[in-house]
C-alpha cells in the first residue's frame, strides 16, 4: 500500500508540477493590455460593438455606459434586445436617444434552428458596418482606453481574431472557492497562450471581450455556424482555428471587467446550463475526467494531512504547485493565496456542477436556453 501510494502521488506531483511551469512560462507571453500603445486616431479602424441583451435591466444602467465612453474616434456600439420581458427595451431606447453612436434593435421573435444569443449577434452584424467586430455582454466594463488597445495588440501582433481575458470581481467565499478552481482549470485545459502558434490546434474563446476582422469573421461563415452552439463564444474560438485565423490572448487586467457570476446558487445554475455544452456532451468526457480531476485537485491536501513519509512529502510538492499558480498564474481572479487552501471543496463542487449538467441535459433530452427548450438530437447536430 506505501508503495502504491508513493507511485500515485508521485505522479500527481509531476503532473502539478509540470502544469505550474507550462503556465507560469506560457502566460508571462500573453501580451497585456497595459504594455501596449494606444492606437492614434489615424491607425484606428472602424470598430462595431455587438451585445445581445435579454433581461439585463439590472447590469446595463451600469455597465452600457462603460461602452459608450470609448476613447475612439470611429466606433458604433449595437445592442440587440433579444426578446426581454424585464424594462431592458427602455433602458436601451432611453440610452439610444442620447447617444447617436448607440444602434438599438428589438427582437420578438426566435426562428426555428436558432439559440438566441446567436441569432441575436446575427442580426446585429446585419446592422454593423465596422471593419472590425467586437463581441461583448451586457455586464462587462471597459475602460475608456480599451478599444484603442485591443485594437493596438491586434496590429502589433497581427492577429485577425483575438479574445481578451477579463478581471473577474469575486465577492464572498463561494465565488472565490468555486470560480478560482474553474479559472485555473480552464486555463490548465486551454493553454491560451499557444492559441497564437499556428502549429498548435489550441483556440480559446470568452463572451468577455472577443474582436475579429469583419472579413476573417465572414470567412469563417458568421454566427450562422454557431447557430445551435450554447458556448458561442467558445466555438468561435475553434472556427477560428479551423480556419486558420491569426488568433491570440491578450491579457485586460483592471481595463476589462465582469462580476461573473454571483452567489453560489447563481453559479450552480448558470454553468449547469452550458457545461455539458462546453465538453460536447460528450458523456465520456465528464464521466472519465470528473473522478481524474477529483483525485488531482483532492488527494494531495488530503496526503498532507494523513498520509506518512515519502508520501506526504510528494503530496506537499503538489500542494506548493497549486499555491503558486494561485498566487502568480490566475491573473484575472485576485483573492487571497488562503484561498488556495478552498481548491478541495471548490473542485468537489464544481465538478458536482459538470456531473449535474450532464444528468439533467440527458434526463431532459435537450436543454433549456432563454426559456426555450432544445433537443440534444439538434443541438449535437449544431456542433462545430
Amino acid at each position: 500500500m506505501h508503495y502504491f501510494l508513493t507511485g500515485v502521488l508521485g505522479v500527481i506531483a509531476l503532473l502539478w508540477v509540470i502544469g505550474s511551469v507550462r503556465m507560469l512560462r506560457g502566460m508571462a507571453k500573453v501580451p497585456r493590455l497595459a504594455a501596449v500603445a494606444p492606437l492614434c486616431d489615424t491607425d484606428c479602424p472602424t470598430v462595431s460593438i455587438l451585445v445581445a441583451a435579454r433581461d439585463e435591466a439590472r447590469q446595463l444602467p451600469q455597465a452600457l455606459p462603460t461602452l459608450l465612453a470609448q476613447d475612439y474616434p470611429r466606433y458604433e456600439v449595437i445592442v440587440v434586445d433579444d426578446r426581454s420581458q424585464d424594462p431592458t427595451p427602455e433602458i436601451l431606447d432611453g440610452f439610444a436617444r442620447l447617444h447617436p453612436n448607440l444602434k438599438v434593435i428589438h427582437l420578438t421573435e426566435l426562428p426555428k434552428g436558432w439559440l438566441g444569443k446567436p441569432h441575436a449577434i446575427a442580426e446585429g452584424y446585419q446592422q454593423a458596418s465596422g471593419e472590425w467586430l467586437v463581441f461583448t455582454d451586457a455586464d462587462v466594463h471597459f475602460a475608456p482606453d480599451v478599444l484603442r488597445r485591443v485594437m493596438g495588440v491586434a496590429k502589433e501582433q497581427d492577429w485577425e481574431h483575438l479574445n481578451v481575458l477579463p478581471h473577474l470581481e469575486l465577492v464572498g467565499f463561494w465565488e472565490k472557492t468555486v470560480l478560482s478552481v474553474w479559472a485555473l482549470s480552464s486555463i490548465l485545459w486551454l493553454e491560451p497562450w499557444r492559441v497564437s502558434n499556428p502549429r498548435s490546434r489550441r483556440y480559446f474563446g470568452f463572451g468577455a471581450l472577443q474582436a475579429v476582422r469583419r472579413n476573417a469573421y465572414e470567412a469563417i461563415g458568421t454566427h450562422r455556424r454557431l447557430a445551435m452552439e450554447v458556448v458561442d463564444d467558445i466555438k468561435l474560438g475553434k472556427l477560428a482555428m479551423q480556419t486558420g485565423l491569426r488568433s491570440g490572448v491578450a491579457i485586460a487586467g483592471d481595463r476589462v471587467r465582469l462580476r461573473y457570476l454571483e452567489g453560489l446558487h447563481h453559479i450552480v445554475r448558470s454553468i449547469s446550463k452550458s457545461a455539458f455544452a462546453a465538453c460536447d456532451y460528450r458523456v465520456g468526457l465528464i464521466a472519465g475526467g470528473v473522478p481524474a480531476n477529483l483525485v488531482l485537485y483532492i488527494s494531495p491536501f488530503l496526503a498532507v494531512l494523513f498520509a506518512p513519509g515519502i508520501p506526504r512529502v510528494l503530496a506537499a510538492a503538489a500542494v506548493l504547485s497549486i499555491l503558486v499558480l494561485h498566487g502568480r498564474g490566475l491573473i484575472a481572479v485576485r483573492v487571497s493565496p488562503l484561498y488556495a487552501a478552498t481548491y478541495p471543496l471548490g473542485a468537489a463542487v464544481f465538478y458536482y456542477i459538470l456531473l449535474h449538467s450532464m444528468i439533467v441535459t440527458l434526463w431532459r433530452g435537450g436543454v433549456v436556453w432563454r426559456d426555450t427548450f432544445y433537443p440534444l438530437d439538434e443541438l449535437r447536430k449544431g456542433l462545430v
